[in-house]
């Protein structure tokens, strides 16, 4: 018999990195939350990479990390080893990675929840979500408890109708071995909501003692250790090596020899996979010409003798995975833990959301991660946690918090998803942004942390830090364009050393840090009066002064960008009545429903012939009004 349990003014339907982020942010603004989870002990699992970061979601975590948000904390707790990627490259693709222990940061995160005010962690199946007569949503689980809450956020994760494929064997499962989300589907097509079919995999586990380290190439981590949190002080040290090993001819032979099995092959498989991180089977036959494939053998943690292949997902039957695993130098002896797979799994189309990441046809309705059809960890945390501030600030009648693109990687990731949709799996990489150089992890903090502390989720402690950090930017930053470097011999044998010209009258040591030869490090002798002595600080100061003039390029694009995000498209605009708007760019505008201008010159299939028909149009619509507008 069905009873009401409780009321929520959020109630997040998912417990995974999204549904984390989404949770304790709802929370932390004051709003009684409820996170409902299948399992209780998948809190903040990690079925594929035990990892956090990479390129460009090391940017999402630090962004996040900036805004107030869990992640990077969790991860500098639970690290076991850490490197920033690309650093042979410019600053603007930096990313920080770290390889944490997934049962760690699992039982960090649940514990996080436990103790979080405002916040109630149940272990639930959502089995139906309908919304009632006064806008508020009713949640029915297994066990037929109801809840009432004032908003929802569905970050369900790859459970939603979850199904596991490994050869000719298939199931109802979400990853790891847990039940899917078998009805919640059903729930949401009855609302009318447009979802469909996507899929990812993940590689096998094998028992470390089995691997022959013997000749393999050994990955270690950085020293020093960059944090991915601005509130983490003292980090500590890696604890562990990762491992490079390469695929051969003969694993190539044992996989091409068995691709009619692969289900992805047979049609088995009707989801569409991730393009930026497919299966070794895919690997072999997309890339046909590539003599090898690399691959990372990478612990899952200090307590257990499970090993990650990371580049090695498959679909592939039981016994063929064993076969070309034992092909690869290092593994030909390995057992395997468990063995890799696929997983189908249920997501909404995103362009049916505004940049709240809340549904245009159900207010109070969110989506969030995997659900949006996104991949990876990161991603799914940044669109929580906007989710779920969005959601507080909803019931709290406060004004929506909407990230754009040239503010952050966040509002890049979720422009891209409500404006452009995806196809596959969207990933976030640093080619997505037309705003690199802005968009820096190293500065995440001084982008973002003044809107986190607006929100209300930056502590006084971590804002009076801030403020300090900012303000020796400043001061350094001042030093540098007034000290006067002499031309004395000391201060040319260094010019000369690094291949620079020599001075022969005093400049101002700004000009010599322009030099891309040159650095504060090799400057050190001759700059005498130097105080400042944060690493990140002389960071972000050394990074401005070489790339002023691209800075300041970049933040003129972005002002006459900001031009066209201000002219803003009334919702209810009717496209299929303004004249000379093409027939495909009123499909694809009134399907989207953009904002702004802005937005809508971002749409796939208008061109900038509909966007000066729709300049056009807001003009008269304005002028008929009496209002003037600004061009």
């Amino acid at each position: 018999m069905k009873f009401l349990a409780g009321e929520f003014d959020v109630a997040v339907i998912g417990a995974g990195h999204a549904g984390i982020e989404a949770g304790l942010a709802a929370a932390r603004l004051g709003c009684k939350t409820g996170v409902f989870t299948i399992n209780m002990d998948a809190v903040g699992n990690c079925p594929c990479n035990p990892s956090i970061g990479g390129t460009a979601k090391g940017h999402l975590v630090r962004e996040l990390d900036a805004l107030g948000g869990e992640m990077g904390r969790a991860a500098d707790e639970c690290f076991l080893q850490s490197r920033m990627l690309n650093r042979g490259k410019g600053p603007a693709v930096h990313s920080l990675r770290a390889q944490i222990d997934r049962r760690a940061y699992s039982t960090r995160m649940k514990h996080t929840l436990e103790l979080q005010e405002n916040l109630e962690l149940r272990q639930a199946e959502i089995t139906d979500l309908e919304q009632t007569d006064d806008g508020k949503w009713l949640l029915t689980t297994r066990l037929e408890a109801q809840y009432i809450s004032k908003t929802v956020i569905l970050a369900t994760g790859t459970y939603l109708g979850g199904k596991i494929y490994v050869g000719d064997v298939s199931f109802e499962s979400g990853p790891d071995g847990m039940f899917p989300a078998a009805y919640l589907p059903q729930s949401l097509e009855k609302l009318g909501m447009s979802i469909r079919r996507f899929k990812t995999g993940t590689p096998a586990r094998v028992l470390r003692s089995s691997i022959n380290f013997e000749g393999l190439e050994e990955q270690c981590g950085d020293d020093p250790i960059v944090p991915f949190s601005y509130d983490t002080k003292d980090i500590g040290e890696n604890k562990v090596k990762c491992y490079v090993s390469w695929t051969n001819d003969e694993t190539k032979k044992v996989i091409l020899d068995n691709i009619s099995r692969s289900p992805m092959y047979s049609g088995k498989i009707e989801g569409i996979g991730p393009r930026y991180c497919p299966s070794i089977e895919d690997k072999i036959v997309r890339f046909a010409d590539k003599p090898r494939h690399q691959l990372f053998i990478e612990p899952c943690g200090l307590d257990t003798e499970e090993m990650y292949i990371q580049g090695m997902s498959s679909s592939l039957p039981e016994d063929v995975q064993l076969s070309f695993y034992h092909t690869i130098p290092g593994l030909e002896n390995c057992v395997m833990m468990r063995p890799a797979y696929a997983i189908e799994y249920f997501c909404a189309d995103p362009i049916q959301m505004n940049r709240t990441l809340e549904f245009r046809e159900w207010p109070g309705l969110y989506g969030a991660g995997q659900f949006n059809g996104s991949s990876g960890y990161e991603e799914a945390a940044a669109q929580g946690f906007v989710a779920g501030v969005n959601a507080a600030l909803k019931v709290l009648g406060r004004e929506a918090f909407i990230l754009d693109r040239a503010s952050s990687y966040i509002g890049t990731l979720i422009d891209d998803l409500v404006t452009k949709g995806c196809n596959d799996p969207y990933r976030m990489m640093t080619s997505r942004s037309e705003y690199r150089l802005i968009l820096r992890q190293d500065n995440a903090d001084m982008r973002l942390t003044e809107l986190g502390r607006k929100i209300g989720l930056i502590s006084d402690e971590r804002w009076e830090s801030f403020l300090d950090k900012k303000q020796r930017i400043a001061a350094e930053l001042d030093r540098v364009r007034k000290k006067v470097i002499s031309p004395t011999e000391q201060v040319n044998t260094i010019l000369r050393e690094r291949g620079t010209t020599e001075i022969q009258s005093g400049v101002r040591l700004v000009e010599l840090l322009k030099r891309p030869q040159l650095d504060y490090a090799c400057l050190t002798p001759v700059d005498d009066d130097r105080t400042e002595a944060d690493p990140n600080v002389l960071e972000q100061v050394e990074i401005e002064i070489k790339y002023e003039g691209y800075i300041a390029r970049q933040l003129t694009i972005i002002e006459q960008v900001r031009k066209l995000e201000s002219k803003l498209l009334p919702e209810d605009t009717d496209y299929s009545k303004i004249e000379g708007l093409r027939l495909e760019a009123r499909e694809k505008l009134g399907k989207v429903r953009p904002e702004s201008i802005g937005q809508a010159s971002r749409i796939s299939g208008v061109s900038p012939a509909d966007i000066s028909v729709l300049v056009i149009y807001l003009a008269s619509q304005k002028n008929n009004r009496g209002e003037k507008y600004d061009n």
